[in-house]
């Protein structure tokens, strides 16, 4: 459980899948940017900050070795969190190896598991979203593997040059690196928000945030609760705010010389 009690004109943040590093070093560069405008913006306002995994296409943690690059996001998260900010970070199926490195280095609180967010009287629940529910069975198989103790001493003896480069390589085929097209909306592959509608039946939250399905959506789940994906930032530019009494989705629009946030 996570306690938070919003002082007043303080919010919480949420956004999910920036998938920093693809499709191409200079964009990623360009997104990165664009990631850190938006925390310059919020950051007055913002008592905690959640990112809901898949932060990096991919992440690895060496005992003395990190990805190369993101320098400018981690710099900006080091920043808040020196200022006071909570920086509450969920592994996704991306970046599922961070281990302590953004522990030791900013303070920031890992997770894996699902989360409740307990603030001024609301519940929320919070998870990157893969592997929930009865769908993803041969990635929950995967997964398994990936995040057995031993397969990632293993993995870690790699040379990371060519450890790293592996997984690069790995990366090109996933369905963001691919797809030209932003996902749509189809109800039979909505499958987060069908664990929600299964979750609601046996204990109450008031409203779901997940990432993963890399397609912004606010809907209803039973009749007082609200299944929140923040959608991904290569095609969107989407996050979530809550004010202590609502949770609202938001889109991040750059309008030169500055960055400002709309309405959806």
């Amino acid at each position: 459980m996570i306690s938070i009690s919003l002082e007043e004109g303080k919010n919480i943040y949420f956004a999910s899948d920036f998938h920093l590093g693809v499709p191409s070093h200079q964009e990623s560069l360009i997104r990165e940017r664009k990631i850190v405008s938006w925390l310059d913006t919020i950051s007055p306002s913002a008592q905690a900050i959640f990112l809901v995994g898949d932060i990096f296409d991919f992440w690895f943690e060496h005992k003395r070795v990190i990805p190369k690059g993101f320098i400018r996001l981690q710099g900006k998260l080091a920043e808040l969190s020196d200022n006071g900010i909570p920086i509450y970070l969920f592994r996704g199926n991306h970046d599922m190896w961070m281990f302590d490195y953004f522990e030791k280095e900013i303070g920031a609180k890992i997770f894996q598991e699902p989360q409740t967010i307990s603030c001024n009287g609301k519940r929320i629940f919070i998870h990157h979203g893969d592997g929930l529910g009865n769908h993803d069975k041969v990635y929950k198989v995967f997964r398994k593997i990936f995040t057995n103790p031993i397969c990632q001493w293993l993995y870690s003896r790699l040379h990371p040059n060519f450890s790293l480069g592996l997984a690069q390589a790995s990366s090109q085929s996933s369905r963001l690196h691919q797809s030209k097209k932003p996902e749509k909306f189809m109800k039979e592959k909505e499958h987060l928000w069908e664990y929600c509608n299964q979750i609601i039946k046996t204990e109450h939250y008031d409203y779901f945030i997940m990432g993963h399905r890399h397609l912004p959506l606010f809907l209803p789940v039973g009749d007082k609760s609200h299944y929140i994906n923040l959608g991904e930032w290569v095609n969107y530019s989407y996050y979530g705010i809550f004010d202590g009494d609502q949770l609202s989705l938001k889109s991040f629009t750059p309008c030169a010389p500055y960055f400002t946030s709309k309405d959806l």
